[in-house]
C-alpha cells in the first residue's frame, strides 16, 4: 500500500482542448496556453517526418495508434496502482499488464509518499500548462515522475523532450505552490527488456526549455 501525503494543497482546475494546431490548456483566470507536449513536438517534427517517410504512411499510422493505445493504458494501470485500487488489474490486456510490470517492481522499491497524479499545472511566466503524471517521492525525494513506454531502449540523446517535460512542470509546481522539487524521474517500460530509469536535476533543464518556447512562440504564435 502507497502512502498518500496530506499535504492541503489545492492545485487550480484547468480544461483543455484539442484542436489541429495542438492542444492547449485554460487557466481560471481565462488564459490559454498551448500544452508541455504540443511545445516540445517542434523538436521531434523534423525526425518523425523522415520516419514516417521511412516506414510508409500505412504503417507508420499502425504504429502510431498501438503506442498510444499501449501508453494510456500503462498509464492507467500506474495511476490505480499508485492509488491502491483493489483491483487495478482488472479489465487490462494481457500485453499492456506485462509491460506495466517492469513499472510496478520500480514503484514497489522506489515510490511512495504520492502528492498528485494527473494532476494539471500551468505556468503564467512560462505560457504553458500540461497534466503531470506524477508527483512523489522518488528515492526518498520529492520528484515529478513521468512514465513512459517505448518499443525498444532509449538513448539519452533521444530524450531531452523528456527531462525538459520535467523541468516545466517543476517550474509550474513551484509558481502555483512555492515547494520546489529538484530531481525529475523518468521510467520507461520497454518491449522485450529491462526497463529504463533517469533522473535529472529538473533545474539544469529550464534553460532548454525555455528556448524550446521561445522557439515555439516564433513559429506558431508568431505566424
Amino acid at each position: 500500500m502507497f502512502e498518500h501525503v496530506d499535504h492541503g494543497i489545492t492545485l487550480p482546475k484547468m480544461t483543455r482542448k484539442t484542436t489541429e494546431k495542438g492542444r492547449k490548456y485554460f487557466t481560471p483566470e481565462g488564459n490559454a496556453y498551448p500544452s508541455i507536449t504540443t511545445v516540445l513536438s517542434i523538436l521531434s517534427k523534423d525526425s518523425i517526418m523522415r520516419w514516417r517517410k521511412r516506414v510508409g504512411e500505412e504503417e507508420a499510422n499502425k504504429i502510431s495508434h498501438q503506442a498510444a493505445t499501449r501508453g494510456t493504458s500503462v498509464h492507467k494501470l500506474a495511476e490505480d496502482y499508485l492509488d491502491n485500487v483493489s483491483d487495478w488489474d482488472k479489465e487490462a490486456m494481457p500485453n499492456n499488464l506485462y509491460t506495466f510490470s517492469h513499472l510496478k517492481d520500480i514503484m514497489d522499491k522506489r515510490v511512495n509518499n504520492i502528492w498528485f497524479q494527473e494532476e494539471f499545472l500551468y505556468s503564467d511566466k512560462l505560457k504553458c500548462a500540461g497534466q503531470v503524471d506524477c508527483i512523489a517521492e522518488f528515492d526518498g525525494e520529492l520528484s515529478i515522475i513521468d512514465f513512459k513506454t517505448a518499443r525498444k531502449p532509449k538513448k539519452v540523446e533521444w530524450i531531452t523532450n523528456y527531462f525538459i517535460q520535467a523541468s516545466f512542470y517543476a517550474a509550474a509546481f513551484y509558481e502555483r505552490t512555492g515547494i520546489p522539487i529538484k530531481k525529475g524521474a523518468i521510467l520507461i517500460a520497454v518491449d522485450h527488456s529491462e526497463p529504463q530509469i533517469f533522473t535529472v536535476n529538473t533545474h539544469d533543464w529550464l534553460p532548454q526549455f525555455l528556448d524550446v518556447r521561445q522557439k515555439y512562440k516564433e513559429l506558431k504564435e508568431n505566424g
